[in-house]
Order: structure tokens, then C-alpha cells, then sequence
């Protein structure tokens, strides 16, 4: 068990990204255009093929009470934030090599910028996050 958290951390290490460029500033209105694409599997007030975003930042992947996680979600030793999510958004099967996530995962980074800052906004707005 010990060998595939290691395995998992050592996955999520290589899929940082590298060199010293800045990230781009998020663009929420922009970002809430682009979680339009997420709506076929998610949603911010209930869970649907996948998990509700309500809560996300904090919240340790997997841990959405009732929601049936892959078993590689389940164990994956990550908290949602901006930093975890530019790289699970990037990629997903990289970071959690795994999942049952079937998205390729947001190729833009501009993009990526402006999806997680709605998701800062809307993921912890009462009025969104009432089903």
C-alpha cells in the first residue's frame, strides 16, 4: 500500500509544471463559460456522474460523503486548491493515474485560470450551492 501512495505522490510531482513563468490570472466570468463544459458531469449544488463542487477548495479529492469515488480518487492524498487544481485540470489521468474522470483535461492555461477562479467564487456561494 505504502509502494502505490509513493507511486501516486511521485506521479503528481512529475506532472507539475516546470520553469518559472507566472500563472495567469483567473477571469471568473470567462470561468463560469467554461464550467459549462463540466455541467454534463457535475454540478455545484448536488452530485451527478461526478461529485458537487460546493466546497471544493479544502476539501480532500475523495471525500464528498455518499459520492462513489475509483478507488485512485478515493486514496489520492490531494486538497483542492488553486495550485492542485491547475494540475489535476491540465491533465487528470496524469495526476491521478486511475481515475475515473473520463476528460482529457483543459489544455489552456488561461483557461484552466479562469475555470478555477469561478470555482473559488461559485463553489462557496450559499445561493449556488442550495440544491
Amino acid at each position: 500500500m505504502k509502494s502505490a501512495a509513493l507511486a501516486l505522490l511521485l506521479a503528481a510531482v512529475a506532472a507539475l509544471p516546470s520553469g518559472s513563468a507566472a500563472a495567469p490570472t483567473g477571469d471568473p466570468t470567462h470561468g463560469e463559460e467554461i464550467y459549462a463544459r463540466c455541467v454534463a458531469c457535475h454540478s455545484l449544488a448536488y452530485d451527478r456522474t461526478g461529485p458537487r463542487h460546493c466546497g471544493l477548495f479544502g476539501r480532500r479529492a475523495g471525500s464528498v460523503p455518499g459520492f462513489g469515488y475509483s478507488p485512485a480518487m478515493a486514496r489520492a492524498a490531494i486538497v483542492w486548491n488553486e495550485k492542485t487544481l491547475e494540475r489535476f485540470l491540465a491533465s487528470p489521468a496524469t495526476v491521478v493515474p486511475g481515475t475515473t474522470m473520463g476528460y482529457a483535461g483543459i489544455a489552456d492555461p488561461q483557461e484552466r485560470a479562469d475555470l478555477i477562479a469561478w470555482l473559488r467564487l461559485a463553489s462557496r456561494s450559499a445561493e449556488r450551492c442550495t440544491p
